[in-house]
């Protein structure tokens, strides 16, 4: 007997159920049986069923004689079934990679409850995938399993089969089958939540909800949308078979009322001439269904009224008339917005003819304020009677441009600089006349650089894949990016600064310009220089990391190649082989997919945190692929991981300037588990890793010594030549790790676990 019975009804889904299928036999949680529906669909549904069936035995293939609808075909699958749980999942949708996993290990910690609600996010046909808007209602905080009375809140989910695990005695012994017609979730979903004894809920995406353009039902106008209301008199009829569910027939009028509003008001489901049938007819049914004393809420009145009294002219001219406000505002709105943007160039031009001033910069950075954020610390430090100001643009994890200061000798507290709001009059003041300008991105395009205001520009870490004019072959990467624009941002510098000669050499031949170059070393990496012990235990206290723990920070890199990034780790399965010594904070790029801390509570999701520099400081290795994040944490001189078994692909769409697996920062692994065997010997710690580190600071890191900030602003502000010397790398010295700063010392090698028996004790090396 299989833990789980996976039913997929297919119909008119070829291109699709490929995908399907595989989705559900690639689970990293292989106990289960897949039936296959073949609703005697007229393309290539029954045969794609049948070449999977014959590979794999878990793969039951059903066909079906007539075409029965998507109700009947479910019911045909559950006849079939076997497993301990049910799993419904419509053939153009697909399990996330290791959903099953998570369910079964749900399962298990909430004793086996007759129902598991899990989430899903909606993907579309560009790549984008959108979690489900009421997420709020899956937490797992709390007792679990539970009764509906308990978390009433579930009914104000999306009502369909598939974001559940039914326990398959419950449903045979409570008789639950689907009914044919559309809307068939509606008369399952509603009983069975409301007869459930044990209930309990997955917070993680575990279904992807395909929005297909054409041929769902859901866009397709057919008057079968008048199903929907057999489907609610099933509903009523089964409360009234059922006395003791009578509390929960006030929320389910309301929610039939805000179901009937949302099939009449969608343009793409009753064809023309049907609406005033409909609202009929959802008339009658508010009356037959009306429960005395029924709260209605305020934003729900409207609606009520418009099936209460079957008002559909007056709806009609609402909507038009709506229609009408709302286009009445939006052009006054281009309108104010034209003329105040008429006004503030008009304002720019006037400060242009004004002088520049000499002790004014204006610093521009993404999100925590990286190169730029250094070296406005410096420049207050060592040019205090310049005045500085940030542009408060939004960083890639939706941050703002505030800067995270590096203190140098001479910096006495000074109060912090004001915000310059993109679009203001004091942001075009500034731009008009600043002396300085300091950026990591491009400057605004409508920017007209000055006689002599001095721009400095200061690139996004070291380069390792291509960037600027080397990615004119590489469309996946360059995506919508504007060469010609590009170009005329480069003809404003005056300087770029340069982490070493690796870099020299990538930044003068990506982007061409008249401006020199400041080979000085990357400004960000001086925190890593003047952070104290106490700074590294303060930052770990913030994170939530235990004392004596091992932190690992694991940053992958953007795939440019892919319109949604891959899961790449599954990182709860590595704290979980390697020991409760170990933590994981993980700077991924999931965001639709919730909180990545499991049960274990040592994976730490700080994808939103917004300092890299604070997470580089906090923990005790890297773990990443080919994130240009390498080259600055080797400055820190702690243990670095490559994890990629995909490099080929990376290479091919974007390009490298440097085979890092060839000349590595540390040990490297070649997927999951062989990424968990390093930590289990030792290799991420030991002589050899070191070795290779070594190595690879001189070659990528070899002005890092904590001033280089201090050389720019000497150079650009202070006209000085003679530049404070470059420290050797071997008389450096980065702030301590917590091992090192007089904590215990993380584990080199960390038990195995042995099949059969208990776990084999190792020495620290």
């Amino acid at each position: 007997m299989p833990r789980f019975s996976v039913i997929v009804p297919a119909y008119q889904v070829q291109a699709y159920l490929h995908e399907c299928l595989e989705s559900v036999l690639s689970q990293s949680y292989a106990d289960l049986e897949l039936i296959a529906v073949d609703d005697c669909s007229p393309d290539a549904c029954g045969a794609v069923i049948d070449e999977f069936a014959a590979r794999d035995p878990r793969v039951r293939a059903v066909h079906l004689p007539r075409n029965t609808g998507l109700g009947p075909a479910r019911n045909a699958g559950m006849e079939r079934a076997t497993g301990d749980y049910l799993l419904f999942l419509d053939g153009d949708d697909i399990l996330t990679p290791d959903a099953l996993l998570a369910i079964a290990d749900r399962l298990k910690e909430t004793g086996d409850p007759d129902v598991l609600v899990y989430d899903y996010a909606r993907t579309y046909w560009s790549g984008e995938a959108v979690r489900n808007r009421a997420a709020a209602q899956l937490t797992e905080r709390g007792p679990a399993p539970f009764r509906l009375t308990d978390r009433p809140g579930l009914l104000n989910l999306l009502m369909v089969a598939w974001n559940k695990a039914y326990r398959r005695e419950f449903v045979e012994h409570a008789g639950f089958s689907f009914p044919p017609g559309y809307y068939e979730d509606t008369p399952w979903t509603y009983p069975v939540l409301m007869t459930a004894e044990s209930l309990a809920t997955l917070d993680r995406v575990c279904v992807h909800y395909r929005q297909r353009r054409a041929g769902g039902i859901l866009r397709t106008a057919s008057e079968r949308h008048f199903d929907v209301f057999d489907q609610y008199d099933r509903v009523f009829a089964y409360l009234d078979d059922h006395p003791e569910l009578a509390r929960w027939r006030p929320v389910l009028f309301r929610r039939m009322v805000d179901h009937l509003v949302t099939v009449y008001a969608r343009p793409d489901r009753l064809p023309r001439g049907t609406r005033a049938a409909f609202l009929r007819r959802a008339r009658s049914h508010y009356r037959r269904h009306r429960t005395p004393g029924a709260s209605v809420p305020a934003r729900a009145r409207v609606h009520h009224a418009l099936v209460r009294f079957g008002l559909h002219r007056t709806y009609r001219a609402l909507r038009l008339a709506s229609a009408l406000h709302r286009g009445t505002v939006r052009r006054s709105r281009a309108l104010r917005a034209a003329l105040r943007s008429a006004v503030l160039l008009l304002h720019y031009r006037v400060q242009r003819l004004l002088p520049l001033r000499a002790d004014r910069a204006v610093f521009a950075a993404r999100g925590d304020g990286g190169d730029p954020g250094a070296l406005e610390s410096a420049f207050r430090a060592l040019a205090p009677h310049i005045r500085t100001a940030w542009v408060t643009c939004p960083g890639p994890s939706g941050t703002s441009g505030s800067p995270e200061r590096t203190e140098h000798p001479r910096a006495v507290a000074p109060p912090d600089p004001p915000r310059l709001a993109p679009g203001t009059a004091a942001y075009w003041t500034a731009l008009a006349r600043s002396a300085y300008l300091v950026s990591d991105a491009a400057l605004d395009p409508r920017l007209v650089k000055r006689k002599g205001q001095v721009v400095v520009r200061t690139q996004d870490g070291t380069p390792l894949g291509h960037t600027g004019l080397d990615l004119l072959e590489r469309p996946a990467a360059a995506r919508d990016t504007d060469f010609a624009r590009l170009l005329e941002d480069v003809d404003r510098w005056d300087y770029v600064v340069s982490a070493g000669r690796h870099s020299t050499l990538a930044w003068e031949r990506a982007y061409p310009g008249r401006y020199t170059t400041l080979e000085y070393g990357r400004p960000c990496t001086d925190r890593f220089h003047t952070a104290t012990a106490a700074d590294v235990a303060g930052l770990r206290e913030a994170l939530g990391v235990p004392e004596g723990a091992v932190a690992v920070l694991y940053a992958p890199a953007h795939r440019d190649y892919r319109r949604t990034q891959p899961r790449l780790l599954d990182l709860e399965r590595f704290v979980r082989r390697l020991g409760p010594r170990f933590v994981v904070l993980a700077r991924t790029r999931h965001p639709h997919d919730g909180p990545l801390a499991g049960s274990s509570g040592r994976v730490v999701d700080v994808t939103g945190h917004p300092s890299l520099t604070s997470l580089c400081l906090a923990s005790d290795a890297l773990v990443t692929d080919y994130s240009p994040l390498m080259f600055d944490y080797a400055g820190l001189d702690r243990p670095i991981v490559l994890c990629a078994d995909d490099w080929e692909a990376y290479e091919a769409a974007r390009g490298t300037y440097v085979d890092v697996r060839a000349f590595p920062p540390g040990a490297v692994a070649h997927g999951e588990d062989e990424l968990i065997d390093v930590f289990a010997d030792g290799h991420w710690c030991g002589s050899h890793s070191d070795r290779r580190r070594a190595a690879f600071r001189a070659r990528f890191c070899p002005h890092d010594d904590g001033r280089a900030a201090e050389r720019v602003v000497r150079r650009v502000v202070l006209g000085e030549t003679l530049l404070p010397p470059v420290v050797p790398p071997h008389e450096r010295r980065p702030a301590p790790a917590a091992a090192a700063a007089g904590g215990p010392p993380p584990l080199a090698t960390v038990p195995r676990q042995h099949p059969g028996g208990p776990p084999a004790v190792t020495d620290r090396v």
